[in-house]
């Protein structure tokens, strides 16, 4: 309700009503950045479940006895699941909605994760990361379209930073959990125990959530505010319709230049240090949470920083491409990681890198719910996770070939420091009409 000035003025309770009701009715509540913490420990535990086979890669390769190279494809193995999952997983969870594609996406890789304790051969691993990539393939699709139902476009940034942090606490944790897990109940320990947290989360997500419409604990003032942007087209759109948009394509490039940097850093980092420094298990733990603090800072800091541009009249496009560009120049300095000898000044520059790829993936993951309307959002990143996966997929094979013939890591820092400048060059191609005149036409 408003007065005569266009200002919102509370309302006098009617008869029989508790005077309470009125009150509550106005008041800004922020149930929305509850919605944002669940989104947080999935990413969490999502990539505690993703990263437990890179961090015991070392131990594992002694134990099972496997070289680079099928290092490497049970690397792809996983990451070709996940494109596959990806370009598919997108449009259902548009189709069927987040509760339950998020639902049955987290049950997938839960059951997964847990069956990497009886593998025993480079094979069975593989068999296990596939499914892994299949189920986790849904995580980022139903992340991002659930911030586009709960989040004005003015704060998705900020949103995307902050369950986007979620990769890299998960990264943390498992270099502080999995070698004492390890050493007191054996490896098998370290797949169970995440395995069952990713379980627990999904119990929590199916009673929880629910759309803001339907949740009793959102107030008509936070819900108009999250209804705040002007409308967009409803209609639901297959996904190969979307590949006719070269802003669908401005992601999948994207995407697929830079997500095999993170993948990289994922799944060879443990082994680098190990290899470059002969680091042991509970050696590598305090380089490795370096890192990845300073990735999940870089998350946080980079879904806040098109806020202060959007605050300072940029508007969201340019904030939001000049907070990309920022990130990308920050990566830059990965090129010179082979040339360095000293630990913590590797450490310093993987550090700095690590944290901009996470404010780099904050805002090309906004930058979907900037450009297409919410019906399609999952469908877009779903694809423009295909091609991050594929990507990486790509990368995986060439540098476990690499590694096993030159044992030399020289050439993979230098390439990946050069893939956001490049990767920013396209987008900013790709996307230089005004996405105002962006339709989607009804089918």
């Amino acid at each position: 309700m408003t007065d005569g000035t266009g200002t919102e003025s509370s309302a006098l309770p009617s008869a029989g009503e508790s005077e309470v009701t009125a009150p509550t009715i106005f008041k800004m509540t922020s149930y929305r950045w509850r919605i944002c913490a669940l989104l947080f420990f999935a990413n969490t535990i999502n990539y505690m479940d993703r990263q437990v086979l890179s961090f015991l890669a070392p131990l594992l390769q002694t134990k099972i006895g496997w070289n680079e190279a099928q290092y490497g494809y049970i690397v792809v193995a996983f990451q070709g699941a996940y494109a596959l999952g990806l370009l598919v997983m997108g449009g259902v969870i548009d189709r069927i909605g987040v509760r339950l594609g998020y639902a049955l996406a987290i049950g997938v890789w839960s059951l997964s994760s847990m069956s990497h304790a009886l593998a025993r051969t480079a094979l069975s691993f593989g068999i296990s990361r596939f499914f892994l990539g299949l189920g986790e393939s849904g995580n980022f699709p139903a992340a991002i379209k659930t911030v586009a139902e709960w989040f004005p476009k003015k704060e998705r940034a900020l949103a995307t930073g902050i369950f986007n942090s979620g990769t890299s606490v998960g990264a943390i944790l498992v270099p502080i959990t999995v070698p004492w897990l390890t050493g007191h109940f054996g490896w098998q320990a370290a797949f169970l125990f995440t395995g069952g947290f990713s379980a627990l989360w999904l119990i929590l997500w199916w009673f929880v959530y629910k759309s803001p419409e339907e949740e009793p604990k959102v107030s008509a003032t936070e819900l108009r505010h999250i209804r705040s942007d002007p409308p967009t087209s409803a209609a639901k759109v297959p996904w190969l319709r979307l590949l006719g948009y070269r802003q669908t394509w401005a992601i999948l490039i994207g995407k697929g230049l830079t997500d095999p940097v993170w993948w990289f850093l994922l799944f060879w980092l443990p082994k680098y240090f190990a290899s470059s420094f002969h680091l042991q298990l509970t050696g590598l733990a305090l380089p490795i949470i370096a890192i990845y603090v300073s990735a999940t800072v870089g998350s946080v800091f980079g879904g806040w920083l098109p806020a202060q541009g959007i605050r300072m009249g940029l508007g969201v496009k340019n904030a939001r491409r000049f907070a990309m560009l920022c990130c990308a120049l920050a990566i830059t300095p990965f090129m010179l990681v082979g040339q360095i000898h000293n630990l913590w000044t590797i450490v310093a520059v993987i550090s700095l890198a690590a944290a901009a790829h996470q404010g780099w993936s904050a805002n090309i993951f906004t930058l979907v719910s900037d450009i297409f309307p919410r019906p399609a959002i999952a469908s877009v990143t779903g694809i423009g996770g295909f091609g991050g996966a594929i990507g990486g997929m790509l990368a995986a094979w060439i540098v476990g070939l690499v590694l096993q013939r030159f044992s030399s890591y020289t050439a993979i820092f230098f390439v990946a420091g050069t893939a956001y400048l490049t990767a920013w060059l396209i987008i900013q191609f790709l996307t230089r009409k005004p996405e105002l005149n962006f339709s989607i036409p009804s089918v």
